[in-house]
């Protein structure tokens, strides 16, 4: 089949491209607000009816929340069967006084880095799914069919905690295993190169609470022999961390963890990644992480220990001279390779017992979960295969990267469907996703369609 005839055909197609895409973006798909849930069902409506439009047998599935759009087409042969997964539903706006314009009345707008799409889902996800649907109309309109069997799965929970996700797995895992997950929902590493993420950073969270008295006391009557907690949560907060390397101190911690392979070392060393300008943007002039470590290792391939809060005793205005009785911490881990989360949970509890004073007891909230990191096989053919697809379209080298952050449908995938995950996406840092005035560059779009093209001619060869 003619490529080059799919890539013209999608030049041609892009002014038709954005408006459709224009009209998805107007529909208000808020999934974690009630009051949307009509029009939550609209997107999904919408969904269904395009990707019939071009000959995908597609339907809306109910769940106990927001429905799924599920599509099939193409028969069992010789060629790969894959699996596309985006969501369609959105952030609330909120603040909306802080937009330039309606979120969803969306528009073409100049920027110093050429033409972007405005408006509340044009990045995250609505413009990344729809680059795949994009590609997927080309092929068929220049050939009357598509060059493999492909399921198209789009989400309605993604962004209220995709609540359905699970059981709808499990319930349909017949339907929409594949050989291949493929999942636009994910940016580019930098501007204009192109990128394949190989590993997802792990989490696990944690809670607990430090007692010394059994009520808080007065500071003049028991200051000197009392236990503050306060102070008893802060020196083992401290002792979490080794200052000079930067590493965690708890013991055990780092099992599990692997060195980054050198060829991918090679890839992030010249992924135009500037590190000045990640740190500078958030006020930080170096990075403050393991110092064996480069700051892309840091946020990619290396685990974490975080305190995202400490509070107790009083905290109205004034003072209030007291000894309060409790203290409070939480936590967060990012994990990384083969880290397991549970295992984990013990070895950072058994330090904090362990260095417990006299008189004091720890309190730990039990109903708090853990996923482990996901490690993309790259020892897959089709890895390469699309990485060569989308340097020919980029025309510059792409890299397998890292993500910092977590997408669990890509551990649901693995868990449920047996189902290994590629992840391509063609957002820019500076999308604004989640956040007012949201954007998509037109070129990530337009690239964005044609990626995907070159992507499944390489991946049915």
């Amino acid at each position: 089949m003619s490529l080059d005839a799919v890539l013209s055909r999608i030049d041609t197609d892009l002014s038709a491209s954005i408006d459709r895409l224009m009209t998805l973006l107007r529909i208000p798909s808020i999934s974690t607000d009630p009051a949307y849930k009509e029009q939550v069902d609209k997107a999904a409506d919408w969904l269904v009816a395009d990707l019939q439009s071009i000959g995908i047998a597609a339907e809306k599935r109910p769940t106990t929340g927001h429905p799924m759009v599920v599509g099939h087409v193409g028969e069992d042969g010789d060629g790969p069967h894959l699996l596309f997964y985006g969501h369609y539903d959105v952030q609330p706006v909120d603040p909306l006084e802080l937009w330039h314009r309606d979120p969803f009345d969306p528009a073409l707008e100049d920027s110093p880095h050429g033409q972007v799409i405005r408006g509340r889902g044009s990045s995250d996800d609505k413009g990344q799914l729809m680059t795949f649907v994009e590609a997927c109309r080309a092929w068929k309109a220049v050939h009357g069919t598509l060059p493999c069997r492909i399921t198209f799965f789009f989400e309605g929970e993604e962004e209220s905690g995709s609540p359905s996700l699970v059981p709808f797995l499990q319930e349909n895992a017949a339907e929409l295993k594949a050989d291949l997950a493929l999942v636009c929902d994910t940016s580019m590493v930098s501007r204009g190169v192109p990128s394949i993420a190989a590993q997802l950073r792990g989490m696990l969270k944690d809670e607990f609470t430090i007692q010394g008295p059994r009520i808080d006391l007065h500071s003049g009557h028991y200051g000197g022999p009392g236990l503050n907690p306060l102070r008893e949560l802060s020196r083992i907060v401290a002792s979490f961390y080794d200052e000079d390397t930067g590493r965690v101190a708890v013991e055990g911690f780092y099992e599990g963890v692997h060195e980054v392979p050198a060829e991918q070392l090679r890839q992030w060393q010249n992924c135009g990644f500037d590190e000045a300008d990640y740190l500078n943007s958030v006020g930080y002039t170096q990075p403050h992480g393991e110092k064996a470590y480069s700051t892309l290792e840091q946020q990619w391939a290396r685990p974490t220990l975080e305190v995202n809060g400490l509070w107790g005793g009083y905290n109205g205005a004034g003072s209030k001279t007291v000894i309060p009785s409790l203290a409070h911490c939480k936590i967060t881990c990012r994990l990384v390779g083969d880290m397991d989360p549970d295992a984990l949970r013990q070895k950072i509890r058994k330090h904090v017992e362990d260095r417990l004073s006299p008189d004091a007891s720890v309190k730990w909230d039990n109903d708090l979960e853990g996923s482990p990191a996901s490690v993309m096989n790259l020892d897959r053919p089709e890895f390469e295969a699309a990485r060569g697809a989308l340097s020919d379209e980029w025309e510059r080298e792409a890299v397998f990267t890292g993500m910092g952050g977590s997408i669990p449908v890509v551990g649901y995938f693995d868990t449920v469907l047996g189902l290994d995950s590629m992840l391509v996406g063609y957002a820019n840092e500076d999308d604004a996703i989640h956040s007012p005035n949201e954007k998509y560059d037109v070129k990530s779009f337009h690239k964005g369609i044609r990626s995907w093209a070159r992507i499944l001619d390489a991946l049915s060869r």
